[in-house]
Parts: structure tokens; sequence; C-alpha cells
């Protein structure tokens, strides 16, 4: 009927019993052995649901044969009554329960997509024989020694959480890892936790033991080595807050931990204070006293846009970041004459915080206290601002924050990415047609319309986004509560400003006499009438005579809805869920 395969979902009934004996053994097979009682048992019920192009299986079993059913769907198995695996599977349709059972109303059917798809049955007389015990021997080997494999994995686990009350995971982070990640993972803050060196402790080792295990693990002797907590701030960012006091390296692991973590968290996280010598050998530690300022610093360079982290110093309260430049100068490579400009980054949440650092006021004075970090520069010289994108650490930073690379695709090719673009999440809409334009070698940005993605969906939006209709790029890239990177673009023929005061409608025309149908976008006015449709088709379409009058019919799965009349104004009508027809009448 179709030509085409089909899942037949009509009522097909199925018996608990089948007895391929009745009626003389019509239904058995000339060479069936007609000596044995063929008598047949339901043991299970292969369901599928769904349709033709896709669907799910699931399957009822009786595994021995009793009257308790079981239901298996993936990894879930269930206890089902038979009603569930034989009537509930015949297919058909389905009444909906009424709501208002005292009202007339005609019950709503609808088809049932899941029912059986294959049943099978075994003979009474080989019951014994089919339902019987497994024994190890009969599971294939190679699933045996995988079953043990997850079984082992399985008691692993089960161990691990059964003992991980008695263990603490802390995490300890050294210079080297804020090297390895500053300028390549991360450029705000000072390191990402996820990726420093863990040890899992038990809970009752004394701290001064651990010590000895970290000697052991990195080598640093336990003399040499001071660790320092860090502490989440007020505005979001994570820094080494203090060093731990002799009486807190006194305490367990356990002890500290609860001391030390007032957010509860599962990790201790400490950073590991060490002083190399030149031949990279552990020193003796400085003193730290109160008027002690542990600061870290991170080196800009504006033409290579990168941003690495060089260090950290004490420094005095009462002194002045002049009287540390040439330690500074030196930890950068610079020559000991080269300008140094110093800034302060203080957070990233929700917006960049980066303040210049008078060099001449004292350190306290700068509100500067342990763990901050101070970013600096050679100074730029005059003629140079417009040679680099970002000529300072403010605007390096502004830019890194914001940053997004945008995937962009065809409208007509919706599926596949046809061009990245790295931009700003604060660039502006002509900011970004701009970028656009420029890519596609179009000479007139105002001719690019943009489309936002749903991520829900992962499909265009159906409506384009309006000439200006939004501020920035974040604007177009936000659905609900998701950002997504992805746009969508067209190039039109006339500028969008233009366009979008224009009616554009999507008619198909069907030739009187020919089978023969063909798709017109109009474009008018948003004040014309249905009449002047119907003229500008008139134009651009063969008619049977001269005289032929046209109308124009509103269609939705085959079925005319309305028929328009002329002198309706086309600024409401809506083809992108009817068709609109136009005929010769």
């Amino acid at each position: 009927m179709r030509d085409t395969m089909v899942k037949i979902n009509d009522r097909y009934e199925f018996p608990l019993q089948l007895d391929l004996d009745r009626d003389d053994g019509k239904y058995l097979s000339p060479d069936a052995d007609r000596n044995v009682r063929n008598l047949y048992t339901l043991h299970s019920v292969l369901v599928h649901s769904g349709g033709v192009h896709g669907g799910h299986y699931y399957a009822f079993i009786r595994p021995t044969l009793s009257d308790q059913w079981f239901k298996f769907d993936d990894e879930r198995v269930t206890k089902e009554d038979a009603k569930r695996a034989l009537e509930e599977q015949y297919g058909g349709e389905e009444e909906l329960p009424q709501t208002n059972p005292g009202l007339n109303n005609t019950p709503f059917k609808f088809t049932k997509y899941s029912n059986a798809y294959m049943l099978v049955y075994i003979r009474e007389s080989d019951k014994d024989k089919i339902i019987c015990n497994v024994d190890e021997k009969d599971i294939a080997e190679h699933l045996r020694i995988r079953l043990e494999k997850d079984r082992e994995e399985k008691e692993r686990r089960k161990k691990e959480k059964a003992e991980a009350h008695l263990y603490t995971i802390i995490k300890v982070a050294r210079d080297d890892d804020l090297t390895a990640q500053i300028g390549k993972d991360i450029y705000f803050d000072l390191v990402d936790h996820d990726k420093v060196p863990s040890f899992r402790i038990q809970k009752q080792m004394p701290f001064t033991q651990f010590k000895e295990e970290v000697a052991k693990e990195l080598g640093i002797p336990t003399q040499f080595q001071r660790f320092w907590l860090w502490a989440k701030r007020q505005n979001h960012t994570y820094r080494p807050n203090r060093p731990l006091t002799p009486q807190e390296e006194a305490l367990t692991v356990g002890q500290l931990k609860e001391a030390a973590n007032k957010a509860h968290n599962a990790e201790l996280k400490l950073f590991l204070e060490v002083e190399l010598g030149l031949d990279l050998k552990p020193l003796t530690l400085p003193d730290k006293t109160r008027e002690d300022i542990l600061l870290f610093f991170k080196l800009y360079d504006p033409e290579k846009e990168q941003l690495r982290y060089v260090g950290r110093l004490f420094v005095k309260a009462s002194g002045r970041p002049q009287d540390i430049l040439p330690k500074l100068r030196k930890m950068a490579g610079f020559l000991q004459d080269d300008d140094v400009e110093l800034y302060e980054e203080i957070k990233f949440e929700p917006n960049v915080m980066c303040e210049y650092i008078d060099n001449r006021i004292i350190f306290r004075s700068c509100q500067l206290e342990d763990g901050d970090i101070v970013c600096f520069q050679k100074s730029p010289k005059p003629d140079t601002a417009d040679q680099f994108r970002y000529p300072d650490v403010p605007s390096f930073l502004v830019y890194i924050r914001n940053r997004q690379v945008v995937h962009f695709r065809s409208l007509e090719k919706p599926k596949e990415d046809d061009f990245c673009l790295e931009m700003s999440k604060i660039f502006t809409y002509d900011e970004v047609v701009e970028k656009v334009a420029q890519q596609l070698g179009v000479d007139d940005p105002s001719k690019i319309r943009l489309t936002s993605h749903n991520c829900y969906s992962q499909q265009p939006k159906p409506q384009p986004i309006k000439y200006r209709g939004v501020e920035r790029l974040l604007d177009m890239l936000i659905h609900y509560n998701q950002t997504s990177d992805i746009l969508y673009y067209e190039v039109l023929d006339i500028p969008l400003p233009e366009l979008q005061a224009l009616k554009t409608l999507k008619v198909t025309y069907h030739h009187a006499t020919k089978d023969e149908v063909s798709v017109h976008s109009i474009r008018l006015p948003k004040n014309s009438t249905v009449g002047d449709v119907l003229s500008d088709i008139k134009s651009k379409v063969d008619l049977s005579h001269p005289d032929a009058e046209l109308r124009l019919l509103e269609v939705f799965y085959h079925k005319i809805y309305k028929i328009f009349a002329p002198s309706e104004k086309i600024e409401n009508i809506n083809d992108q869920y009817w068709t609109l027809r136009a005929e010769e009448v």
C-alpha cells in the first residue's frame, strides 16, 4: 500500500498455552514428530516500543515458567504481573480514561506503539531439558573473565567507599604547578587544584608524618617545607591565606582538615613554599613576621599577548613597590633601566577588576596582603600604544575573560560548521556582523543576517536576529540559562534594515493546466495587501490565459483552511507553519 516499511501496531492476541496438536495437527510441518505431545507454554515476550526508524526493546520473561514474570529493560529488572506481559502487549488502540464520565463525550483513543514483536514458547515435554541450572562452566570464558574483573572492581570501590571516612585527600600546589598552568590552562587566580599532585592520607596520621611522605614523593626535606592554607575570599577568588602554625602542624591530618575547612570540603588544599638556591637545592625558609607580605607575580608581554607566572616575593608592609623593581626586572629578564608598570589582579567574577599600583605608595596603603597577585609589564612607550591589540594588563585580562570562539554555520546547511572566529562576548552587534562580513568577503556588513542557536533542539531558532536587535554577542549566544557557541548566518541581497521594512512571503504556485509547482519568495512593503501579492505573482508565472484571476489559500496538511480576501493586509500572514498556495480561479 505504501511502498515503504511500516510497523504494524494492530491488535494481535497470543495465548499462554499453544496447542499445536489441535485440528488434527494441521499447524505442524509434514516432518514433525507426531509421537510427542506438542503443547507449548509461553516463556518470554520481546517488546518493541517505537516505529520503523527507531525505538527501544525490552522483554518479559518467566525464567522458570513459574507464575512470576520479570521485565528486563536494559539494566533494570523488575517483577511484573501476567497482565502486563500478555494483554498489554497485544497492541491496537488504547482508550484514555475519561475525565468527566457523566458527559457524553467520545473516549479519546490512541494507537499503542509498544507491543509484542517476538514470542518464545517451550514445549512442555522438553521443559526440564531447557529450564535447568546454569553452571559456571556453561558461561563462555571471555564473559567469566570479564565478570570476575567487574566483581573485583566493584569490591575495590566498595572497600574504598567504606574506608573513605578514614582518609583525607590533600592537594599540594607548588611554584612548578603555577608556572605550568598560568598562561596556558588558566589566566586568573593561581592554580587549578584538579591538576595538582594529590595525596590520599589516613586521617589518623600526624601532619609531621605527612611532611615526610611529601619529602619522599617530591624530594624536599621536611625542614625546608612551609605549608600555607588557601582561603576563598568574598570576591570569589582563591588565594594562599596564611602559613600553618606549629600548633596546627602538631595535629593529625584529620584534625587539621576539620580546623582549616570551614566549608567541609572532602579535600584539604595546601600551598607548599620552598626556597631554592641557584643550584636549585632547597634553602632554609626566611622568617615570616606580620610585617612580611607574600605576593605572587605574573609578567605580561603585550607583543606576544602572553601572561606567565614568574615567581613570588616577601615584601615589607612599610616598603614601597619601587624597592622591589630591581628584583622584578631580574625575574623578567628586563634591563635594569627598563620602566615597569604594576597592576593588582583583584577579581574576575562577574567582571575583571585590575588596578594600577602607584610605585611610590607603601604596600600597606596599597591594601596588599598575603596571597595577592601583582601583574607587571614594561611601561608602553607613547608611540607604541596603537601597535598592540591589548597594550596593558587590564585590557588583556578583560579580553581573556570575554573571549569566545564562535562557530558560524550557513543557515542553509545548519548541521556543519563553516568557519570559526574568536570574538569577545562584549562585542556590539555591529562589531560581530563586521567580522563575519570580513570573513565572507562581503562589502556591506548590513547584508549579514544572523540567527541564534536553540541549545535544546540543536537547531537554528525560527526567528532571525533583527538589525541591531541585541546589544552584544553574549545576548546572541544565550538561550534560557545556557550559552551556546553557534550562530547561523545568511548573506542577503539587500541590507537587513531595508528587508525588515518589507514582508517576505513564501508562496507555492500551482499551474492550472500543467502538473507544475513553483515556489516564489515575494517581498513587499508591510502595508501591502493580498491583491498586491497576487499581482506580483502574475508577473512571474505562466497563466493559462492573459485574463486569468488568481487566489491565495492557506493550506495545512493538505487541507484548505482559508481563502484570503484580496484586500487583506499581508503583515500578519504567517508562512512559517502554513503553506500559502496561489492558483488560478
